[in-house]
């Protein structure tokens, strides 16, 4: 398209300048085959300019032509090193610690605000050559007028609003719609850049004609900082809800932005003691993100049953990353690769994948680790361990105490015994000592004696403490805790707690079960599962059988198999019971203290109801007082208090933080960084694949697009790293770079222009402002197909067009104005052509911004998209706005209408 417009242009000025009216023949050509080019800032004008002839003006145009195209690919690509540039600058993110429903957690937040860095950062990124241009030429023109950058940023604003958006609208499948989701943003945008260009209409025709004085030139750049601050308000709604709590929002990776707060989750920041609200929409887009990964992950795991967890888990990363929200300098650059045989970035989000999730794995392990106990340096002693069970029949046994620190020297501590539940004299022998560490010795053991009864008892209890060290200092613990177990009678068996909670990657979880007062006999209990909300065969498995506890065995553990389901949040119970115990064919004698005789009862394993034998040792049983028969009683094997457990299976807390982390991390855009020279320079001399398949080779014609820029790619290979200074040096080096290059832009435009008769502002709005917007129109196609939402495609349209406006028209004017005031000059400004362009501009834009609030209707739902009528009509009407434009302006230029 470029070629036939370069070349209808051509023809147009070469049959004009046969015409005998003056007001036909472009300002620089005459007959006589004389070149009225002037030399440029860097380039000089091509010599001889005198009686050239028509096969060299035709060689020149050619020429500059085709270095118009290549250095519109050199500026592209040291664009995409800026908006590397600035995507890891705003990309900054910070972790905080949170309270949230009493539970601290830990909380990615956003360094940059989102509309903030849009309509800065980002907005200068995609806009700078058009910006630097229309400074530089004000700059390599003693500070007068040009037509190129103004021009070239009228034409690129209309080439963006209309033919990109007409793109945009006509790739989208046939029934589906993209809506922009920032939409009072969009607005609020769209409306200061119509009224961008109405101001240069009225600073240019109506306040001060042909004049630009130096308040109108400020006043124009401080239109950017008004843009963004109304922006920032409409993105926060504070004119709405400004009585509400400022906080913050999450957005699609989990990552928090800031934004209005609603006040219905609070997030308590520590140490300050801000508040943090989560918007409910950002939060179930968070959730959704969440579902997504587990969903997908779960789909892989059935897909890839062969492969391990980590394997899958990285896949599933993957496959979030490549579908999750980018940026526009994603798309930007991801645009810009494809064109110069780069190839994709489908390699690196694999790298970036294994890469984070590994550091999300070891950051879990380090936190799950408990943390080692600190060590004193001096000498110091204590138990180990510090609780001990021993059955009442053992005799004694050995407590150990052990020295640690330094070993050097001799120290000497104190030990007692002291009263629990257990008393001294009847349970235990009361014994205390000292214990003497000689050089060296870090160990030491004393006897403690237990005595044994046949009088039925529950389980008892009794302290050991160290005290008074001489040449140390006590450690904890320094108490050791011992419980005797009554060996006289088959015991209690019950849970040792009624409620548990259990992860759902736990796979297998024992269930204990203890057997307390009485450790004599083999006894068999029953159990059984039971369903409560937690279901079997989905989320346990049934468990129905019977635990043997050995004579004197005091734990058993029944299995329970958990069921891992991969969900983010779980919380379900069932319940686990315990029968009747039964002693095992044994006979089990009980003392009866009042009559100093034994009751022997016969037990058959088969018998659900055990019964005692008769006898007088029995009736005289059934005659004891009451109390003395329930004690009696207590020695036969019995449930105790706990026989019912109930198990509330939670999501895996390793599971969930995996994937908190990992939504959080999943942001295809920073991998658009680098983080070494050898890494730039690497990518700068490897082709690669433009194929949406990594493993498939680079075609011919990669290679081909791979040799031509080439020299390019190893150029700005030179720039700093990204991951050097924070992406800051880069952002200084690459505006250098694309000063440098707009430069020369600006002086082969000027010179291609002027080589065959076409006007500085024709050539703007043709060939320069398509030039510099072509990478912008493959990235905002990519974004509109693969993003959920147009603001990456389309939304931020209208923010790049009036910052435009308000950087590269209002810096250049406003430092061209002080420099003539300071002559006592006036800085004028031809409206003409300029002020012509951007009344047609304004015209069709408000017809454009109108026809696009029309289509989210709910007959079409967004402005992107739709049936396949509506798309075709909807990209022809933007196209066509755009051809008019450039109609009419171009008509105007030449004369050939009426123009300001």
């Amino acid at each position: 398209m470029r070629h036939a417009l370069a070349a209808l242009a051509a023809c147009c000025v070469v049959a004009r300048a046969e015409l005998p009216s003056a007001r036909l023949a472009p300002r620089n050509y005459t007959p006589q085959h004389v070149l009225q080019c002037s030399d440029g800032l860097i380039l000089p004008a091509w010599r001889p300019l005198e009686d050239v002839p028509t096969a060299d003006i035709a060689l020149r145009g050619m020429v500059y032509f085709f270095s118009l195209l290549y250095l519109f690919i050199g500026v592209s690509i040291v664009s995409d090193r800026f908006m590397a540039a600035i995507e890891v600058i705003t990309s900054r993110e910070k972790e905080v610690r949170v309270r949230r429903n009493g539970i601290e957690q830990i909380v990615v937040v956003r360094v940059w605000n989102e509309t903030v860095a849009n309509l800065t950062l980002m907005a200068l990124g995609s806009s700078a050559p058009e910006i630097l241009l229309s400074v530089i030429e004000i700059a390599g023109k003693n500070f007068e007028a040009g037509e190129l950058g103004p021009g070239t940023i009228v034409g690129s604003a209309a080439y963006n609003l209309f033919v990109i958006i007409a793109i945009c609208v006509s790739v989208i499948p046939d029934g589906e719609v993209r809506k922009i989701k920032h939409l009072r943003v969009f607005l609020v945008t769209a409306t200061w850049s119509v009224f961008a260009y109405v101001w240069l209409y009225l600073i240019l025709a109506v306040i001060s004609p042909s004049e630009v004085e130096v308040w109108e030139g400020a006043v124009t750049f401080l239109f950017f900082p008004a843009t963004v601050i109304t922006a920032y308000i409409a993105d926060r709604r504070l004119l709405v809800y400004k009585y509400l709590k400022k906080g913050y929002r999450v957005n699609e990776r989990g990552v928090i932005v800031e934004t209005e707060g609603d006040g219905s989750v609070e997030m308590a920041l520590k140490p300050s003691g801000d508040d943090f609200a989560i918007d409910d929409e950002e939060g179930r887009e968070l959730e959704k993100s969440r579902k997504e990964y587990v969903s997908v992950l779960r789909e892989l795991r059935r897909q890839h049953p062969e492969e391990d967890l980590e394997t899958v888990e990285r896949m599933a990363l993957e496959t979030l990353m490549s579908r999750g929200p980018k940026s526009r300098a994603f798309y930007r650059v991801a645009a810009t690769r494809k064109m110069t045989g780069g190839g994709d970035f489908s390699r690196k989000i694999s790298e970036r994948a294994q890469s984070d999730l590994s550091e999300v794995k070891a950051e879990l392990q380090r936190r799950e680790s408990s943390s080692p106990s600190i060590e004193r340096k001096g000498p110091n002693v204590r138990f180990e361990p510090d609780h001990y069970t021993v059955m009442e029949n053992c005799g004694s046994f050995e407590v150990r105490v052990i020295r640690s620190g330094d070993l050097n020297g001799e120290i000497t501590v104190q030990y007692t015994t002291e009263d629990g539940t257990a008393e001294a004299g009847s349970d235990y022998v009361a014994t205390n000592g000292s214990l003497i560490f000689g050089h060296g010795e870090n160990e030491k053991t004393f006897t403690v004696q237990v005595i044994d009864d046949d009088v039925f008892e529950e389980d008892e209890h009794f302290y050991v403490r160290l005290s008074s060290p001489k040449g140390a200092s006590l450690a904890s613990p320094s108490t050791a805790t011992v419980v005797i177990l009554d060996d006289d009678h088959s015991g209690v068996f019950s849970f040792p707690q009624r409620d548990y909670e259990l992860t759902e990657s736990v796979g297998t979880f024992d269930l204990r079960v203890v057997r307390t007062a009485g450790a004599r006999g083999k006894v068999r209990v029953p159990y059984w599962t039971e369903d409560g909300t937690a279901k079997s065969g989905s989320q346990y498995e049934i468990a129905d059988g019977h635990i043997i506890f050995e004579n004197n065995e005091t734990e058993k553990f029944i299995p329970l198999h958990i069921v891992e389901e991969d969900s983010y949040e779980k919380d379900v119970l069932f319940y686990v019971n315990l029968g009747e115990p039964e002693l095992l064919g044994e006979v089990f004698e009980t003392f009866l203290p009042d009559v100093s005789a034994t009751v022997s009862v016969q037990f058959s394993p088969d018998d659900d109801n055990p019964v005692i034998p008769g006898g007088n040792e029995v009736n005289h049983l059934a005659t004891l007082p009451e109390e003395e028969a329930v004690v009696a009683m207590m020695g036969l094997p019995r449930a105790g208090e706990i026989t019912r457990a109930q198990l509330r299976i939670k999501e895996s807390k390793e599971f969930k933080n995996t994937v908190d982390k990992l939504v959080q991390r999943a942001n295809a855009s920073i991998i658009i960084g680098t983080s070494s020279w050898k890494e730039q320079f690497t990518e700068a001399l490897t082709a690669s694949s433009g194929s949406d398949d990594p493993d498939e080779p680079p075609s011919c014609f990669d290679y081909v697009l791979h040799v031509v820029t080439l020299f390019w790619k190893i150029i700005f290979a030179f720039v700093p790293p990204t991951d050097i200074g924070g992406g800051y040096l880069c952002f200084v080096v690459s505006i250098i770079c694309i000063g440098l290059v707009t430069a020369v832009i600006g002086d082969v435009a000027s010179h291609f222009g002027c080589t065959l008769g076409i006007k500085d502002s024709v050539t703007a709005i043709v060939f320069v402002a398509l030039g510099t917007s072509i990478p912008d129109t493959f990235a905002s196609k990519v974004a509109a197909i693969q993003d959920k939402y147009a603001d990456a495609s389309v939304g931020n349209v209208t923010g790049s067009n009036a910052v435009n406006v308000f950087l590269g028209i209002g810096v250049a004017w406003t430092v061209a104005a002080i420099v003539h005031w300071s002559r006592n000059e006036k800085f004028l400004v031809d409206p003409g052509n300029l002020a012509f362009s951007v009344t047609m501009y304004c015209s069709e834009a408000a017809f454009a911004v109108l026809v696009l609030v029309l289509r989210r209707r709910k007959s079409i739902g967004g402005e992107l998209g739709g049936p396949r009528g509506v798309k075709i009509i909807t990209s022809i009407f933007f196209f066509s706005l755009w051809l008019l434009y450039l109609t009419m302006s171009s008509l105007e230029a030449y004369g050939v209408i009426e123009g300001f």
